[in-house]
C-alpha cells in the first residue's frame, strides 16, 4: 500500500513539474514576445478602393529611402506593418503607385492612416502621431507652393511672370507664419526638423542663410545637438547652420575691411567709433600727433594694471603731442562706461565685442593689442614691449 501511495506522489509530482516547465516556457515565449514588440512600431490603416495595390513602408534616411516592407492591400482596404523603432526621432514613408505619405516615428508605438486609393498623398487622416500631422500641414501647404510654381513656362511675359513670382512669394511667407510657431513650440520635434529641410524647386524655404530663417534653423539645430549629439541628423544641421554663421561673419567682416579699407587716407585703417558721451570719435583726429592705438577690454582681469601703464605713458608724453585711441571691445557697456569715466584720453568702444570687424581688420588674435602710428600716420611698431614703445614714441616726438 505505501508502495503504491509513493508511486502516486512520484508520478503526481513529475507531471507537476513537467507542468510548471510548460508553464515556464510559455512565460519566457510570452515575455521575448512583449520585448520583441516593445522594440517594434505599428503602421496600419485603411486605404479605400485600394484592394489589391501595392503598399510600401520606407525608411526616409538622411542619405538615402531604403524599403522597408511591402504588401498587398488586403480586400478590405486594410493594411499593416511593422518595424524596428529607431534609436533616433526618424522619418518614413508610406508609397503606393499614386504617392506617398511620409511621417515620423518617434516614442510612438501605432500610428493609423485613412486614405483613398486615388488621393492617396494628399487626402489622408493620421491617429497616433501629432508630429506626422504637424508634418502633413507643412506637406500640404509646400505641395501647394511647389504647384503654383509649376506654373512657368517659357513665354510668359514679364508682367504676368512678376505677378506669379509675388503670388508665390507670398505663399512662401503665409508658410512660414504657420511653421514658425510650429518649429518654436518644440525644435526637438520630428516636424520642426522637417519644416526647416522643406523645398520648393530644390530651394530651401528655411535658409540657415538667411538673417530671418537662421534663427529657427539655429533654434532646432542647437536642440538636436544638445539632446541627440550623436545622432547623424543632428551633426548635419548643426554643421549647416555653423557654416552659415561664420560665412555670414566673414561676409561682415571683408564687408567691413573693404568700407574701412574705401575710406582710409592714411598709413592705418580709419577707425570711427562713439565715446562715453555717445560723440563719434575717428582715430584719424588725432592726426599729426604720436598715436597708441589701443585694443583692450575694462572687463578683463589684467585692466587694472595695464590702465596704470597707460596713465603713465599719457602723463608722461601728453604735452609733447601723444595721444591715445583706445578701442574697448567690452560686452557690458554699463561696466565700460563706468571704468571709462575719468580716462583722459579717447576711448571708444565697439559693440561688436571680440566679434568686431575692426578688430578683425587689424588682425587680432588677442587683448590688449596696441599699435605704434606715428606723427606721419605709418604703422611703427606692433605689442613691443615698454622701453622699447618708450623709445619708439621719444624718437617720433623729436
Amino acid at each position: 500500500m505505501l508502495a503504491k501511495t509513493q508511486k502516486k506522489c512520484k508520478f503526481a509530482y513529475q507531471n507537476s513539474n513537467t507542468f510548471m516547465k510548460k508553464i515556464s516556457y510559455l512565460l519566457i515565449i510570452s515575455l521575448l514576445a512583449s520585448c520583441m514588440h516593445q522594440n517594434k512600431f505599428k503602421v496600419e490603416g485603411i486605404v479605400e478602393n485600394g484592394a489589391g495595390e501595392m503598399i510600401y513602408l520606407e525608411h526616409a534616411g538622411l542619405m538615402k529611402t531604403t524599403i522597408l516592407d511591402s504588401m498587398e492591400i488586403k480586400d478590405d482596404g486594410s493594411f499593416k506593418f511593422r518595424a524596428t523603432k529607431p534609436e533616433y526621432p526618424d522619418f518614413y514613408r508610406l508609397r503606393t503607385n499614386n504617392g506617398q505619405i511620409t511621417f515620423s516615428i518617434d516614442s510612438t508605438e501605432t500610428v493609423k492612416f485613412k486614405s483613398n486609393a486615388d488621393k492617396f498623398a494628399t487626402d489622408y487622416t493620421i491617429e497616433g502621431s501629432l508630429n506626422s500631422s504637424e508634418i502633413q500641414l507643412l506637406r500640404k501647404s509646400v505641395v501647394a507652393i511647389q504647384k503654383k510654381a509649376n506654373g512657368f513656362y517659357k513665354g510668359m511675359s514679364k508682367a504676368e511672370n512678376e505677378k506669379l513670382l509675388n503670388e508665390i512669394l507670398l505663399m512662401v511667407e503665409e508658410h512660414k507664419k504657420m511653421a514658425r510657431p510650429l518649429i518654436l513650440k518644440n525644435p526637438r520635434s520630428t516636424s520642426a526638423y522637417f519644416a526647416i529641410y522643406q523645398q520648393v524647386n530644390n530651394t530651401y524655404i528655411f535658409s540657415p542663410y538667411d538673417k530671418t530663417d537662421k534663427p529657427y534653423c539655429a533654434a532646432v539645430a542647437t536642440s538636436y545637438n544638445t539632446f541627440m549629439p550623436a545622432y547623424e541628423r543632428s551633426k548635419n544641421l548643426y554643421e549647416l547652420v555653423m557654416d552659415a554663421i561664420k560665412k555670414e561673419r566673414q561676409s561682415r567682416n571683408n564687408a567691413g575691411l573693404r568700407e574701412i579699407m574705401n575710406q582710409a587716407t592714411t598709413g592705418y585703417i580709419d577707425i570711427n567709433l562713439p565715446d562715453k558721451t555717445g560723440r563719434e570719435v575717428s582715430l584719424s583726429s588725432l592726426n599729426g600727433k604720436t598715436i597708441l592705438l589701443d585694443f583692450s577690454a575694462y572687463e578683463s582681469r589684467e585692466s587694472v594694471q595695464y590702465t596704470f601703464a597707460l596713465r603713465e605713458l599719457y602723463n608722461q608724453y601728453a604735452s609733447r603731442g601723444f595721444g591715445i585711441y583706445q578701442v574697448s571691445l567690452d560686452r557690458n557697456e554699463m561696466l565700460w562706461l563706468e571704468s571709462v569715466a575719468s580716462i583722459p584720453w579717447v576711448c571708444v568702444r565697439d559693440a561688436d565685442g571680440p566679434a568686431s570687424r575692426i578688430a578683425s581688420s587689424y588682425n587680432l588674435s588677442n587683448i590688449p593689442t596696441y599699435f605704434l602710428i606715428s606723427k606721419s600716420g605709418d604703422i611703427l611698431a606692433r605689442n613691443p614691449d615698454l622701453n622699447l614703445l618708450k623709445r619708439a614714441i621719444e624718437q617720433d616726438l623729436k
